[in-house]
């Protein structure tokens, strides 16, 4: 019977916990603001002290200031430091050493950005990443170096490049820096992935990533963020290029610039370019096809910048290779030298193919201009399993069917977009070889432009046949007004000499500021 106040008297013991605040809100009044309300969560006045107390012990301790970052520092975050979570701080952030000294540990690295980067640039982030020896690294290996140095202080790491898949199901991001051929810090794709997002080889591919594990040698994909600079799940609703709907040029490329550059004043007058063309420049050695390569590229992106222009030099001289970089700004060069295996010329060729089918797939106009189709047919004659069957030159007789399927790849599409190739064949080398190669793919385009020898040795540029170029359909490219005067040109300079046809209508140009203007002074 005594136990039972006990309890009664602990009842109330347990009323009194819910309203214990209540005492003390009356001496806490004074300090603290009326606009607080007691019922919510909010830290007491004990807790705010001490927290103010800890975070100006903090700042006391942080007395020597953090290293200033210097002008070859990565760029800074793109949002604020105070919105920043914990887990993803701002790319620079320091952390408490041994002394006093505080040592840069996180960065946000972007591999396409390190692989446009300089030499003197990339060797100045090497030495700040602390990397040994990388006076004597390739480009690539400092690239991996960085990474992986950045890797190990919890960095944040993306990329972009260009998918291969393998045969095997996996694939790799491969970089346009390196012409799109194997190195070090390529990035894996896993097969799930690429099931997933329906990829295909030359999707643009952008995403998070993360350092190699344990027995692996690549960095790997961790999440896609864009495909072809789209969403992922919209860029898998697209048609396949080989169900797109082949038609006949219809729209014209533009290339007369200024009165003074005749060369493509000429080819806009004989053979005229259009969207969709499949065209040759057969041209014997020395003949200036590498100078019109060039003057043909510069009037593309100058009137038709919504055109995409890939340059691909096969089987090439490096300094070709540079020149064509620096002459041509805007366009994508893309090459593997005379020096590289033909198992590279061949990689270089089918990934640039792919890219742009995957870019037409998503209705844009695509130009590539092949220099040359000859060396990269000796390329697949040299990698292609041998069949028994040789042809005349040593061709073997299944050797040509890929190198076919990329000249045939450009074409007109009818539901938006188009694939322009332009590439040269060698002629007159001495080599039956190619005399084979180019007699395979004399027909199959829709346009040619015949290079003559005579002209060259009068110093006459550009040295184009007349009588033996054209495109065919031209009558679509032209005005009807327009037309009529081509047809009227092409009679009179029927059966005149290549060099005095030449002659003839380059002083009429000259005395002329436009095409038009030429072809109006013609008598009807």
């Amino acid at each position: 019977m005594a136990k039972l106040p006990a309890k009664k008297k602990a009842a109330p013991k347990r009323a009194k916990t819910k309203p214990a605040a209540e005492p003390i809100a009356p001496e806490l009044a004074a300090s603290v603001p009326e606009a607080a309300p007691a019922d919510e969560d909010l830290p007491t006045a004990a807790e705010t002290v001490a927290r103010a107390k800890q975070e100006a012990a903090r700042e006391a301790a942080a007395e020597p200031a953090p290293r200033p970052v210097s002008s070859g520092d990565l760029r800074p975050p793109t949002s604020p430091v105070e919105t920043a979570p914990e887990e993803s701080l701002p790319e620079v952030r320091y952390e408490q050493q041994g002394g006093g000294r505080r040592d840069r540990i996180a960065q946000s690295l972007n591999i396409a950005e390190l692989q446009a980067m300089d030499m003197t640039r990339l060797n100045g982030m090497a030495r700040q990443f602390g990397v040994e020896n990388y006076g004597t690294m390739r480009k690539h290996e400092i690239i991996y170096h960085i990474l992986q140095k950045n890797a190990e202080r919890a960095g944040v790491l993306f990329t972009e490049g260009v998918l291969e898949v393998l045969p095997e199901g996996f694939g790799f991001l491969r970089s346009r820096a390196f012409n799109y051929l194997p190195c070090p810090e390529d990035v894996y794709v896993s097969p799930s992935q690429i099931r997933r997002f329906d990829l295909q080889t030359g999707n643009l591919i952008a995403g998070q990533i993360r350092p190699p594990k344990e027995k692996e040698k690549f960095f790997a994909l961790l999440k896609v963020e864009a495909v072809d600079n789209e969403e992922p799940e919209k860029a898998k609703n697209k048609t396949h290029f080989d169900n797109l709907t082949p038609l006949f040029p219809n729209r014209r490329f533009i290339l007369e610039t200024t009165p003074e550059e005749v060369n493509t004043r000429v080819l806009d007058l004989v053979c005229p370019i259009g969207k969709g063309t499949r065209g040759l420049i057969v041209a014997p050695p020395r003949t200036g096809k590498t100078v019109l390569m060039q003057k043909l590229a510069n009037a593309m992106l100058k009137n038709n910048p919504e055109s995409y222009l890939f340059i691909l030099l096969i089987d090439e001289r490096p300094e070709e290779v540079t020149d064509m970089e620096r002459t041509c700004k805007g366009a994508e060069v893309i090459s593997s030298t005379f020096d590289e295996p033909p198992e590279r010329h061949v990689q270089v060729a089918e990934m640039v193919i792919e890219k742009a089918k995957r870019m037409v797939e998503h209705k844009k106009d695509v130009v590539i201009l092949l220099d040359s189709i000859t060396r990269l047919a000796r390329a697949y004659n040299t990698v292609q399993p041998h069949s028994g069957k040789i042809l005349s030159g040593g061709v073997d007789a299944n050797a040509l069917h890929k190198p076919k399927r990329f000249f045939g790849a450009a074409r007109n599409i009818e539901e938006g977009g188009s694939l322009t190739i332009m590439a040269t064949a060698l002629v007159d080398t001495g080599s039956r070889m190619d005399e084979v190669i180019f007699e395979e793919f004399k027909g199959t385009g829709n346009m040619e432009v015949h290079l003559d020898r005579g002209l060259v040795d009068r110093r006459i540029f550009p040295s184009i046949n007349i009588e033996r170029s054209g495109t065919r359909k031209e009558e679509l490219l032209y005005h009807p007004d327009e037309y009529s005067r081509i047809v009227m040109l092409r009679r009179a300079l029927t059966g005149v000499p290549p060099v005095e046809a030449m002659e003839l209508l380059l002083g009429k140009l000259k005395q002329t500021g436009s095409n038009i203007e030429f072809l109006l002074t013609m008598n009807v």
